[in-house]
């Protein structure tokens, strides 16, 4: 006797997951404990679900830099609440949108970047947030974008007003913040000087479009800076480094110059003496990218448009280092954390 009827539900296996039940789980990289990354693994968790407003992504490609290595060993400034799963930008296809949400169709390409929760094979993001991706970008050059470039086109445009024939010095050049200031600075029309600690990262600077390239471990930097700024110093000083290396900088500023701190990948924060800003005529500014939406949220949709722009007009591409699989996650981490990394290092997701 036959037993099933048309309306029977027939189950099979396919890649060894059940077919006809929807999954709910997921893989992702989750911090259980503040720690070293080899103590972070990729776990089965719940899948999440679209609430208003939101989309669902199918991740396939997320970037990681120096604050996600801080953030699994809670030593970023800000502590993400236990457990969370790494991973700030991401590029990916649309999975599904909430209902009231519209613009955004299952399929489509978009990129973007989340307060954690990318390094994932599935994440739910504000559509709001979030940006279609222009034709012709790879998902890992989009997911490439958002904490770097910005961080460097909010520092040396609307912050630090770098005009046109000015120099700009860029202190640990090589790595993703370093290269992104490279690229904004020659597209805002100044002279780059790119600062970076081995002759690999010199060359890769120059690579990304540095003009002149010098070795700031050497005790005589400041006078190679002198000569190569025909005795005027750096009209802006763009600054990821921290340490002893960034008060030396100070301490070469054009009059009237700019330095911009963006993060301190040396480990240490160095102290400025009051009387060299007098000195120098020169002023000392930070840029915490966490901050600039909520502080000055035109400015920061502004800086957005540009990037957004340049982008899809191929005035510029996210410079990317190295491609890891998904399960190679801790070596990403690791090549950023022993300060090896050249540009960008990206995750790929989901068969990216």
């Amino acid at each position: 006797m036959n037993r099933f009827t048309d309306d029977t539900p027939v189950y099979g296996f396919r890649n060894g997951k059940p077919q006809g039940f929807e999954d709910v789980t997921m893989k992702a990289v989750l911090v259980e404990k503040y720690d070293a990354i080899d103590n972070i693994y990729i776990r089965d968790v719940e899948k999440p679900v679209v609430s208003g407003g939101q989309l669902l992504v199918r991740i396939q490609a997320v970037s990681l830099g120096f604050v996600d290595g801080l953030k699994v060993q809670g030593l970023y400034q800000t502590k993400d609440p236990l457990p969370f799963t790494l991973g700030m930008e991401f590029a990916g296809i649309v999975e599904s949108a909430a209902s009231n949400v519209t613009g955004f169709a299952p399929g489509t390409p978009v990129m973007g970047m989340a307060r954690n929760g990318a390094l994932a094979e599935y994440l739910t993001v504000p559509a709001a947030e979030t940006h279609k991706m222009p034709k012709g970008v790879s998902p890992e050059v989009g997911a490439s974008l958002s904490v770097n470039y910005l961080t460097a086109l909010y520092a040396l445009d609307p912050r630090a007003k770098l005009r046109t024939d000015e120099q700009l010095l860029v202190l640990g050049a090589a790595g993703g913040t370093g290269t992104a200031a490279i690229q904004i600075g020659k597209l805002l029309g100044a002279r780059v000087i790119a600062a970076a600690s081995t002759e690999e990262k010199r060359d890769f600077a120059k690579r990304c479009g540095a003009d002149e390239v010098l070795d700031y471990t050497q005790p005589n930097w400041r006078d190679t800076l002198k000569e190569l700024t025909e005795g005027q110093g750096a009209d802006v000083i763009f600054d990821p480094v921290g340490g002893a290396v960034s008060e030396q900088a100070f301490r070469s500023i054009a009059w009237n110059g700019r330095h911009v701190v963006v993060g301190f990948t040396s480990g240490k924060i160095p102290s400025l003496r009051f009387n060299l800003p007098l000195l120098k005529g020169g002023v000392l500014m930070g840029v915490d990218l966490a901050q600039i939406e909520q502080r000055e949220p035109e400015v920061h949709k502004a800086v957005l448009e540009k990037l957004y722009g340049w982008l899809e007009s191929k005035a510029f591409e996210p410079v990317i280092g190295r491609i890891f699989d998904f399960e190679d996650y801790r070596e990403a981490i690791k090549t950023i954390q022993n300060r090896s990394a050249l540009g960008k290092m990206v995750v790929r997701i989901n068969g990216a």
